[in-house]
């Protein structure tokens, strides 16, 4: 690899989660120096798994999706051993006990008669199973197009077919739709445990595209956790990603590129790209950070497992009875969670410290355990594994949807921001920011073009 003279790297990528080391890896492909600089001790950012017991706990309740279309083009899926989850959701009125099961039939048959009463039984069902599918629109036209075409390739993306300027907030879209009732309650609920927003606030052509990944994949957990995912990006990279390394400071050199200020002295570069979460970001390029959403997520092991089912629980009451916005065996559906002869529950609710919102343990392990059908009082031998609060779990993407955001920072020669927060929430976000990034500092950096993955 061609170093330049009067730089300690061609490029420094701040921080090693997914945009980062999706970045580092593109930049080095196509021959470039990379210096990446992690203040944590394990690459992978907000991604990571904690290993207590035997058992495995990522923090926050995080799910891969092979059918993303960065996962498919960057990561070795096989090689991560994934475990899906069923195509279905699970909404019990914890009030009532009754529950209702919406999945996919043609990935879960069990699940045809649940799913077809609760789109055309009894109320207005019938009418709020039309009011979706008009919502939806955009989504089932793209769907059906591709079944017709036998998933041919060459058709336009359900991105290109979205138009930002009709664009608005989930609620009002539903609302404009005529959705109302239980299937609107159990996909609001459901949503607000994948967005982190029970506000409806989000944009609702984002949602679609959400959806459009769980029809088109099972979102899965690696056999070693969701940690496996970035250990895999940075397994190229080997001794260019220096752990324990904080940046302070970012300092502008003009013509001569940034220079990067650390605990351990100066880097000079050519290129900086800060790929870190969006406040770090903020602080160090003073460009605003987006708002961010948080969550709590609770684990627990038992001997005794609250229910048979794989599949994911939300509250489907009105109202809800409690905080969890979604709730499951893990061990179930990921076997490689919990060891041998014991169970893994989860269950996550929403956390804003600066509202003082965040959960109590004790409150969503009860809530959980309605959710799952536990017997009464059987969620007190529960054993707390562990009990993470992320304050930073993912950017707000509000309506209008905003993608592919600048990537150069105005007026700073040289430096460059990377993460889900400048494209898309989500895995599939921070991968393509990435590797746009890359680009934008190869055709900067003057190198030849396609030389970047």
């Amino acid at each position: 690899m061609e170093r330049t003279s009067g730089a300690d790297a061609e490029v420094v990528v701040v921080g090693a989660g997914l945009a980062g080391l999706r970045c580092a890896r593109a930049l080095q492909d196509a021959g470039r120096d990379v210096l990446v600089l992690e203040a944590g001790e394990v690459v992978g950012g907000r991604v990571a798994t904690d290993r207590v017991d035997g058992f495995l706990a990522d923090r926050g309740f995080q799910l891969l999706n092979p059918a993303y279309p960065a996962v498919r083009r960057w990561v070795d899926v096989d090689a991560l051993g994934v475990q899906p989850f069923g195509a279905a959701v699970v909404a019990r009125d914890a009030a009532t006990g009754r529950s209702l099961t919406l999945g996919d039939p043609l990935r879960e048959p069990g699940t045809l008669p649940s799913t077809l009463w609760g789109a055309l039984g009894a109320g207005r069902a019938p009418r709020d199973a039309v009011a979706l599918a008009r919502w939806a629109a955009p989504l089932l036209r793209h769907t059906a197009r591709e079944l017709v075409s036998r998933g041919a390739p060459g058709g336009r993306p359900l991105a290109s077919r979205l138009d930002p300027a009709r664009d608005r907030p989930l609620a009002e879209a539903l609302d404009a739709a005529g959705a109302r009732g239980e299937l609107r309650r159990v996909l609001e609920r459901f949503l607000s445990g994948v967005v982190l927003d029970d506000s409806g606030a989000t944009s609702s052509q984002f949602v679609l595209l959400l959806l459009r990944s769980f029809l088109t994949g099972r979102p899965s957990l690696p056999r070693d956790g969701m940690a496996a995912l970035p250990a895999q990006l940075a397994a190229p990279l080997g001794e260019r990603v220096r752990l324990g390394c904080s940046v302070a400071a970012l300092e502008d050199r003009g013509g001569a590129g940034p220079l990067v200020r650390t605990a351990g002295g100066a880097l000079r570069a050519r290129a900086v790209v800060v790929a870190t979460d969006p406040r770090t970001a903020g602080t160090l390029t003073g460009v605003p950070a987006p708002r961010t959403r948080g969550v709590v997520t609770c684990w627990w092991a038992t001997d005794e497992a609250p229910t048979d089912s794989a599949l994911l629980h939300v509250d489907g009451g009105e109202p809800a009875s409690g905080p969890v916005v979604n709730t499951a065996v893990v061990s179930h559906a990921a076997p490689s969670y919990a060891p041998p002869g014991r169970h893994l529950v989860q269950a996550s609710a929403l956390a804003d410290r600066r509202a003082g919102r965040e959960p109590a343990e004790a409150d969503v392990r009860r809530h959980a355990a309605r959710l799952l059908g536990a017997r009464p009082g059987a969620e007190d031998r529960w054993e707390l594994v562990v009990r993470h609060v992320v304050d930073l779990a993912l950017p707000a993407q509000p309506a209008p949807l905003s993608t592919h955001r600048p990537t150069a920072v105005p007026g700073r020669r040289g430096l460059h921001l990377a993460g889900d927060h400048r494209d898309t929430a989500s895995i599939q976000g921070a991968l393509v920011s990435g590797d746009r990034v890359a680009r934008a500092v190869l055709a900067e950096l003057g190198a030849p073009r396609g030389t970047a993955g």
